[in-house]
């Protein structure tokens, strides 16, 4: 008996001598420039309002925590119609741009902005697309798996004849993209569910529904896929190779990541409570 204990007590000193750190070499790449310049026309209030914040950070590496915010940017818009240009400031420093008067992008309007950051020259332009108002938004009595989801059932008129396409912001940062290939110029109606850790009832949750371009659409199917959502945004973490709207005029191969884009949004609270 003791020699079993003597030999199990070498075996344990064995593989803990064993034991060794490996330091995992994550190659470190030059920060690119986000631009996360999604302007929001909110065409369902009185007065219409918009939100035209451009925000600037860098891309990090994989481990880092941080995402630096870059304050030291100009940043202008440009109506092409008849080259008003506007100017953007970035007031607390923190990264965030908004113009320095009240401004709500014009239909059929092309729109050209521009930001000079490290004597280098970032450009992209869009016009802004139209949307359609929520018909409904309603809490629903369906769950998936575990029993304990929340389910949110959203109803919507498509316009007809033209391609649309849809982006869903849901509150904690979840978001979902549709198109209309199968519901052109009808009422649509889909479900959304909360899982049971992701959110707390009751309380009451903000909804957003934007019309966005096909390359819009295409570009966020592909970012949700790779960088996932949640924890502060789809802008939060853009794989590297992912490339947007906008080019870098002055050094081609220092591109930007992130999206220029204005769309027309609707919005929508509902308070959710616990179903018997």
């Amino acid at each position: 008996m003791k020699n079993i204990k003597i030999i199990f007590v070498l075996i344990i000193i064995f593989f803990t001598n064993c034991e060794k750190v490996v330091d995992i070499d994550v190659p470190s790449i030059e920060p690119k420039l986000i631009i996360d310049a999604s302007f929001e026309v909110l065409f369902n209030q009185s007065p219409v309002v918009a939100n035209t914040t451009v925000k600037l950070s860098l891309s990090a590496d994989y481990f880092d925590e941080e995402i630096p915010a870059v304050t030291n940017a100009v940043v202008t818009l440009t109506n092409l119609s008849d080259n008003t240009i506007i100017p953007f400031v970035d007031a607390n420093a923190d990264g965030n741009f908004n113009p320095i008067a009240s401004f709500i992008p014009a239909d059929d309007t092309e729109y050209e902005l521009t930001i000079i950051y490290n004597n280098e020259v970032y450009k992209g332009k869009a016009s802004k697309v139209k949307s359609t108002p929520f018909t409904s938004v309603e809490q629903g009595d369906e769950t998936l798996f575990s029993g304990e989801e929340t389910e949110l059932k959203i109803t919507f008129k498509d316009a007809p004849i033209i391609e649309n396409y849809y982006l869903f912001n849901f509150d904690k940062n979840f978001y979902t993209s549709i198109d209309d290939r199968f519901f052109n110029g009808v009422e649509y109606n889909f479900s959304f569910f909360y899982q049971e850790d992701e959110i707390e009832l009751p309380t009451t949750v903000n909804i957003k529904m934007s019309g966005i371009t096909k390359d819009y659409y295409t570009y966020f199917q592909v970012l949700s896929s790779q960088s996932g959502q949640g924890g502060g945004g789809p802008f939060q973490s853009i794989p590297s190779s992912l490339l947007g709207n906008i080019i870098n005029t002055t050094n081609d191969a220092n591109f930007p990541l992130g999206y220029f884009h204005i769309s027309e949004t609707d919005t929508y609270s509902i308070r959710l409570v616990e179903k018997e």
